[in-house]
């Protein structure tokens, strides 16, 4: 199994460079050819999603989703965690609040955590989080 790191993944879902994305593409389609896994960790899915955001592609966030979904879809790719982004997307569809929160939400619970406290109000009405006031 290899890992893939986030500028990997940016190649291959923006194609936005001439001379990385065919590399990076080639190097995923063989991988899904010959049957091999291809590790993502969540810190590579939540640094995916704040690049997407970002100020140089500027996503909006149905095309975030749709991205993520492929990736949820893509049987090639070994995801740190499958359930619980699974889950961390549904909630990012739904809510007000980043990705990368509502995964952190749900590994928290997933470690056992009543609660995860924050500053953040956009998840003042997300069940698993609890403002500091």
């Amino acid at each position: 199994m290899k890992g893939l790191d986030t500028n990997v993944l940016v190649r291959f879902f923006t194609a936005d460079d001439p001379e990385q994305t065919p590399v990076a593409k080639a190097a995923i389609e063989v991988a899904e050819d010959r049957g091999e896994r291809l590790f993502i960790s969540s810190v590579v899915l939540c640094e995916l999603v704040w690049v997407l955001e970002g100020r140089t592609y500027r996503y909006p966030k149905a095309s975030v989703l749709e991205v993520l979904e492929r990736i949820l879809e893509t049987a090639t790719f070994q995801i740190q965690g499958r359930n619980l982004v699974r889950e961390a997307v549904a909630r990012f569809r739904e809510g007000r609040a980043d990705f990368s929160d509502y995964l952190l939400g749900r590994i928290h619970h997933d470690a056992g955590c009543e609660e995860t406290w924050t500053f953040e109000s956009r998840l003042s009405d997300s069940e698993g989080f609890a403002l500091l006031r």
